[in-house]
């Protein structure tokens, strides 16, 4: 009854809530953002695949600028970030956007992470059971590091979450996310000459 009726209810009415109170700052990270990006946009919008694979556009804050080498080519993430957009991530508010996607109905405030659409052909199916449930904001995975757990690891949680969806899951998942974010856990991996995110799926690691 939760996951099928109150869970939806409780992700309309909390997402709109929090849009509504959250509006101060999600027009002041706006504007700071679009000077900060030099061009680029405030939004970063990607294609992602939701509740049983179906696909949508998830919406985050954009942190990275677009400045390209001689080549054309993007520069690598750490040289592209800018400061703003470094604490914009590292206290989450880049993620704030994604209450538009709860109230449409894409996501729930708490779910598997909505990947991207290229990994699809690489789960196995045990790891496809991730979408069978609305993805989320945060989940079981991130409020247990994020992009420092692994592979393999995220997808076992994942599943977990899947098999044991309930409120109290997801008052858990809540507590660990607060407490992930403030202590800044996670957020970014281990390899600083990288990447700033997580590095890419390969179908193994």
């Amino acid at each position: 009854m939760y996951q099928h009726f109150f869970k939806r209810i409780l992700d309309i009415l909390i997402s709109l809530t929090a849009i509504l109170c959250l509006s101060p700052l999600l027009i002041i990270v706006s504007v700071w953002l679009y000077f900060a990006n030099e061009g680029a946009g405030v939004f970063f919008l990607q294609p992602r695949p939701g509740y049983k694979g179906k696909i949508f556009k998830i919406i985050k804050f954009k942190t990275m600028n677009d400045k390209k080498d001689s080549t054309g080519k993007l520069l690598p993430d750490t040289q592209r970030i800018t400061k703003i957009g470094r604490f914009v991530r590292n206290s989450s508010i880049d993620e704030l956007p994604q209450l538009f996607n709860v109230l449409k109905g894409d996501m729930s405030l708490i779910g598997p992470r909505p990947l991207l659409v290229k990994y699809l052909p690489l789960y196995s199916k045990e790891q496809m059971r991730r979408h069978d449930v609305r993805p989320g904001i945060t989940g079981w995975a991130q409020c247990h590091g994020r992009n420092a757990v692994s592979w393999t690891e995220k997808f076992k949680l994942d599943v977990w979450y899947v098999d044991h969806i309930s409120f109290l899951t997801d008052l858990k998942v809540i507590f660990y996310s607060i407490r992930t974010v403030l202590g800044h856990k996670g957020i970014e991996t281990a390899n600083k000459n990288v990447t700033v995110t997580m590095e890419e799926f390969n179908g193994h690691n």
